[in-house]
């Protein structure tokens, strides 16, 4: 994808979302919504999920949904970055001790 193309297809893939969210959950199936959490969780930015969560179409989906098949809550992201901290900093202490 050319870089100069990035923001319409980001638009287009949003409103594509939004587009899925607005039929949820009545008329969503399965594979969509497994779309929509990926998407939700491993391609859109915080902007992407900030309109979402703020168009009066699917601000109403868009927390039901975040409700029933979560997302990483701030203190789950949280606790991952301390323990990725805490096996980085007990690494580089037993290197340490082994170069001693």
């Amino acid at each position: 994808m050319p870089i100069d193309n990035a923001g319409v297809v980001a638009a287009e893939e949003r409103a594509h979302f939004a587009t899925l969210l607005s039929r949820y959950p009545e008329h969503v199936t399965t594979h969509e919504a497994d779309a929509i959490a990926n998407w939700l969780e491993r391609v859109a930015s915080r902007a992407d999920q900030r309109a979402l969560a703020t168009d009066p179409r699917t601000c109403a989906q868009y927390r039901r949904f975040r409700a029933e098949h979560g997302g990483a809550t701030l203190p789950e992201k949280l606790g991952k970055a301390v323990l990725l901290v805490s096996i980085v900093t007990a690494v580089a202490a037993a290197l340490s001790l082994l170069a001693a």
